[in-house]
């Protein structure tokens, strides 16, 4: 049997849709973490409180280093659905939704059906994607319009290809750039730039240059990219060059931002997070390479392998790595899986499959053994509640796989790539369930509730050389910071006042404040107990101690 009937392979879609949706939205709710999804959402919750949509800030103070696209959508979902997790989630959880969509259907008109379908599996199963699509950093969004704009130029080049046809695709691939740049900066321009000078390159042809709507695209993209940043920059003359210079060419050509590693640092994470596919990957990306190509010549699976290979060179080289930087890289490689599981029958990908097996078990036993690498008691306790659940998914993906094995063995494709999607959607909820276990340790949720009925509009807040980025959403106001930098550089250069530089200067504020709440580390905690300053005790963990003026 190689392939379920049309009805039946749209029914097992339709289950595995609803698994997937159960499952995003079950954890939606969840606690935010620091550092990201605390920062991003308290610029939005701030954006919408102060109907300021033109210069960001954080914590108060002025934040430019991403442009606003994502914190419009969470402002907008905050004036919504009110200030609450699910409204922070809910761009990022539709940009991994509507990511997989794009590159499906961009698959299934290039080469079918089955492809296209392939493609949306492939990347329900790569736990990293999925993943990521859950948590509020701008990467999701940045995929997104990166993914539009690579499957538009795609879609632009496949015949028939009347000329309004290729001007449409075409003009809808420059929208696509000016949103990722209106998500991320110029690489939202640079990246699909590259790779068409590779591909040209590569294929010998620069023809093909000559035709991209060189008039109207670059109006598109300015009318949709330019007003943002010229409103900025008449608002705030300090920007062009911090955003420019110090946020596009710094942070990638210097180490200033602190975010080294090694060259083969996104290595492990492209591997790990696109298993179930990580061995698969192999002889996909050769008979990717080894296409023909459509009826014109272009290749448009070659033109998405370099697309990959750009960006993870890219973000290779550069001085500043984070791990969810080459989220864009999916759905492009979506797009090559899905091709070959579409014209690969099952026996022949099953062999590429059942390894994952046993690194399913060996997850599983090395969240089982997590704990006891714990010292402290409360840490040990919110690991050990973690490892049950994350164990759990682990044995999910290993019986998963062994199973999806045995169907792909027996020539039912459909029914094993489904079975790969519904365990990797799994895992990643066992995933999600097991750090909200660890919030007491990842947020600042837990300090808020205590804070909050004792907050009066008079009560000054002092985050004391601290950060917690999650505080500020969770009690609905900016704190004070004192002896405290880092990303408030430029915030804190141009507002001096609303920060205080050191602990002397803190402790003269302290005594003259009435009504005052004060978060800080419990090292600092204990030194200003030693020198005399009253404070009242209302919580103490191992990362924070919370203290009011008695």
């Amino acid at each position: 049997m190689t392939a379920r009937p049309p009805a039946m392979r749209r029914l097992l879609l339709v289950l595995l849709a609803f698994l997937s949706i159960w499952a995003t939205v079950d954890n939606l709710g969840r606690t935010l973490a620091n550092p990201d999804e605390g920062r991003y959402s308290e610029i939005s919750r701030e954006m919408a409180a102060s109907g300021d949509w033109v210069t960001p800030r954080l914590n108060g103070l002025k934040y430019f280093e991403k442009p606003p696209f994502q914190y419009w959508a969470s402002a907008v979902s905050f004036k919504l659905f009110g200030e609450n997790e699910y409204a922070a989630r809910l761009y990022v959880a539709l940009a991994g939704l509507l990511t997989m969509l794009v590159a499906g259907g961009t698959a299934a008109r290039l080469a079918g059906f089955e492809a296209g379908a392939f493609t949306f599996l492939a990347l329900m199963a790569s736990p990293y994607f999925i993943g990521l699509a859950g948590v509020v950093t701008l990467d999701a969004g940045l995929t997104l319009w990166l993914t539009l704009a690579l499957c538009a130029f795609l879609l632009s080049q496949a015949p028939p290809r009347s000329s309004t046809s290729r001007r449409n695709w075409l003009l809808v691939a420059w929208a696509a750039m000016a949103l990722a740049a209106l998500s991320k900066g110029l690489i939202g321009l640079a990246f699909p730039a590259a790779t068409l000078l590779l591909y040209c390159a590569m294929e010998r042809n620069f023809r093909m240059l000559a035709k991209l709507e060189w008039v109207r695209g670059p109006l598109v993209f300015l009318a949709i990219a330019a007003p943002w940043h010229i409103a900025v920059s008449i608002a705030n003359p300090e920007f062009p060059y911090f955003y420019f210079v110090h946020e596009h060419f710094l942070r990638f050509l210097t180490t200033e931002h602190r975010r080294v590693a090694a060259w083969w640092y996104f290595l492990p994470i492209l591997f790990g997070g696109i298993a179930p596919w990580t061995l698969l990957l192999l002889p996909a990306c050769v008979s990717a390479w080894r296409e023909p190509g459509l009826a014109n010549g272009f290749r448009p699976l070659r033109f998405a392998l370099l697309w990959s290979a750009f960006i993870l060179a890219f973000f290779s080289a550069s001085g500043s790595k984070l791990p969810a930087y080459i989220l864009p890289i999916f759905p492009a490689l979506g797009l090559v899986l899905g091709a070959h599981l579409a014209r690969t029958p099952g026996p022949r990908i099953a062999p590429w499959i059942l390894p994952i097996a046993p690194l399913a078990l060996f997850g599983a036993w090395a969240a089982w053994k997590a704990p006891e690498r714990i010292g402290d008691a409360w840490t040990w306790a919110m690991y050990n509640d973690a490892s049950g659940e994350i164990m759990a998914g682990a044995l999910l993906v290993f019986a998963g796989t062994v199973v999806a094995w045995l169907f792909l063995r027996r020539d039912r494709k459909w029914t094993g790539v489904i079975v790969l999607a519904a365990s990797t959607t799994l895992l990643v909820s066992a995933i999600e369930d097991g750090y909200e276990d660890l919030s007491p340790r990842q947020s600042a949720k837990l300090v808020a509730t205590k804070m909050r009925p004792l907050l009066q509009p008079g009560t000054a807040v002092y985050s004391v050389k601290h950060y917690e980025q999650s505080l500020p959403f969770y009690i609905g106001r900016t704190v004070t910071l004192v002896d405290y930098v880092d990303e408030f550089d430029l915030g804190i250069r141009q507002e001096p006042a609303k920060a205080i530089a050191d602990l002397a200067t803190f402790r003269a504020e302290w005594l003259r404040q009435g009504a005052a709440m004060a978060i800080m580390h419990p090292d600092i905690y204990q030194d200003l107990r030693i020198k005399g300053l009253l404070m009242q005790l209302l919580h103490e963990d191992l990362r924070r101690v919370l203290v009011r003026k008695p």
